[in-house]
């Protein structure tokens, strides 16, 4: 390898930071809401764990949702609202869509905590631009 010492040392600390993002990001389970819609209509057994705030809880969510109302899940207060969740996972072979307000961080924090506390990865999915992205009104609870 040419070059200084110097530009050699960059070169192997930036590829070794490459590798070990690569290596540190976790990998997750998507479902798009046109797949979610059509497991729905076709009354395939999903839990649907929603994590969104009460407020947009109860301005909007799909039907049959159950609410955590555990967004962030930051804190141990927000993980502990999960525990319905849990136990409801736990007996069931279901699998479990975590809806969130946009399908981001709250979701994958969701996602990593249910996997810890033994649900499969197989079986969990984030919902894809979650509660925000959904664009079925007709699948929505009534209020």
């Amino acid at each position: 390898m040419k070059g200084s010492p110097v530009k050699q040392i960059l070169l192997i600390t930036a590829l070794f930071s490459l590798f070990t993002s690569v290596a540190w990001s976790g990998s997750y389970n998507y479902i798009s809401a046109e797949d979610l819609s059509q497991r729905l209509s076709s009354h395939q057994e999903t839990l649907l764990v929603d994590i969104q705030v009460q407020d947009e809880f109860s301005e909007h969510h799909i039907a049959g949702a159950l609410a955590t109302y555990a967004y962030p899940v930051k804190s141990d207060a927000d993980r502990q609202k999960l525990s319905a969740a849990i136990t409801e996972a736990k007996q069931s072979s279901a699998p479990v869509v975590i809806v969130c307000p946009r399908g981001g961080g709250g979701a994958k924090r969701t996602y990593d905590y249910l996997l810890k506390e033994g649900i499969s990865t197989e079986r969990l999915l984030i919902l894809k631009d979650g509660q925000q992205g959904w664009p079925y009104a007709d699948l929505l609870a009534q209020k």
